[in-house]
């Protein structure tokens, strides 16, 4: 089976600028493509995810993936999905969050010899002269058409920027470059990038006179069109300092029951015969299928010892009898319940919720429970006697648990 179809039957693709071209040139050829990736936080998240995946499929079948580190464009910042201007970042800041990229990005995509390229547009976008810009690139793009383009589009009425509008001339010239210097002929993105997918296609082809081609593929959303990856916390983090190993598994074992198909031919690399067994499951038995998920996506990201680790501690919250402690930990010293904590401050303190009008809002619902008993003022003081062990026993709803240990 050719990536093509493999991408497909995945339900990974979205859209494509020569469908019969692409599919022809992907299943007789080995081409160069890329994938840009901003780095505006200092981690990935699932929704990079996704596209790393999508190179790796590529690359096992025996393409060359270029992975862009937007060092320049994030500098500028896209406009794409955000109702307001991004916050401007100073270029260490910039680099700090690329190196992170680049670890994480390297469990997934072979970089020896020359197997894959990683660049930082940086290189060329930093060096670029404006007047010259202007007359060599911005001569090819037309107002008109840009604000027709979707990122513009929904902008308008809140304000745009000018920095931002420079976004599309600046991942344009990036598929140029690659074009030029690696003979890069293929810009893959999430499916938002389409308008700026195909200023670089547009540019090539008035530049170089020669045809290139985009693939989007489908965002990672749910049942209801939502954008998955996101919890109370915030964002769902490939860096386990930022969501733990046991909160990223629990994150998919508690997904809706409509996604986890989905999510299994997305984020896997579980054969299509297995995921349609798992599809026939109904009721109470697509649980197996979740905590198949849960581990699997924890396992590629995080490692296999990380996974069996989360799964057991998941196993030991629902009376399997295996050992918790890889739960999710907060420690405190003995002086800070010398006379005793509110629970409000605890769960701030372990993160549980982000305010303590959050938990607040939690003890009034009756979703906060110290060892199994719910909490129902909000004046509760947990003291030194609770301890057991020197452990306590945090729930947050039905599934969230939390263990704060005495050190």
């Amino acid at each position: 089976m050719s990536v093509f179809q493999t991408l497909k039957e995945r339900g990974f693709i979205a859209q494509l600028t020569h469908e019969e071209t692409i599919k022809k040139i992907l299943e007789n050829e080995k081409i160069t493509f890329y994938i840009g990736f901003d780095p505006t936080a200092d981690s990935l998240h699932v929704g990079h995810f996704l596209q790393m995946l999508v190179m790796s499929h590529m690359q096992k079948a025996g393409h060359r993936p270029i992975a862009i580190i937007g060092g320049g464009t994030t500098m500028v910042g896209d406009p794409t999905g955000k109702t307001d201007m991004r916050r401007m970042m100073t270029r260490e800041e910039i680099q700090k969050n690329a190196e992170n990229f680049k670890k994480q990005l390297s469990r997934f995509i072979d970089f020896s010899d020359g197997k894959a390229l990683m660049l930082d547009n940086a290189d060329w976008i930093l060096e670029l002269k404006y007047v010259d810009f202007l007359r060599e690139i911005g001569v090819h793009f037309s107002v008109n058409r840009m604000l027709t383009a979707e990122c513009f589009k929904t902008r308008l009425e809140r304000g745009l920027s000018f920095i931002e509008f420079n976004y599309m001339l600046m991942q344009s010239y990036d598929f140029l470059k690659l074009f030029q210097e690696y003979n890069c002929v293929m810009q893959l993105g999430g499916d938002d990038q389409w308008s700026n997918i195909l200023g670089g296609i547009d540019l090539i082809r008035r530049v170089e006179g020669k045809e290139a081609y985009g693939m989007t593929f489908t965002l990672l959303t749910n049942s209801e069109g939502v954008k998955m990856g996101k919890t109370e916390k915030g964002a769902v983090w490939l860096d386990p300092d930022k969501t733990p190993p046991y909160d990223f598994y629990q994150y998919w074992r508690n997904i809706d029951d409509k996604d986890v198909i989905k999510c299994m031919k997305l984020l896997t690399f579980l054969p299509m015969e297995e995921i349609e067994k798992y599809s026939k499951l109904e009721g109470q038995e697509i649980n197996e299928a979740k905590k198949v998920l849960a581990y699997e996506v924890t396992k590629l990201i995080h490692g296999e010892e990380e996974a069996l680790k989360a799964q057991n501690a998941a196993e030991a919250l629902f009376g399997k009898g295996v050992s918790a402690a890889d739960m999710p930990t907060t420690e405190i010293t003995p002086d800070e319940i010398k006379n005793g904590i509110n629970i409000i401050d605890l769960l701030v303190k372990t993160k549980l919720v982000p305010s303590k009008g959050e938990g607040r809002r939690l003890i009034q619902q009756g979703g906060i429970y110290v060892e199994n008993e719910r909490i129902k003022e909000f004046d509760f003081t947990v003291k030194a006697d609770d301890f057991k062990d020197n452990e306590l026993i945090i729930k947050k709803g039905k599934k969230v648990y939390h263990k704060v240990k005495l050190v």
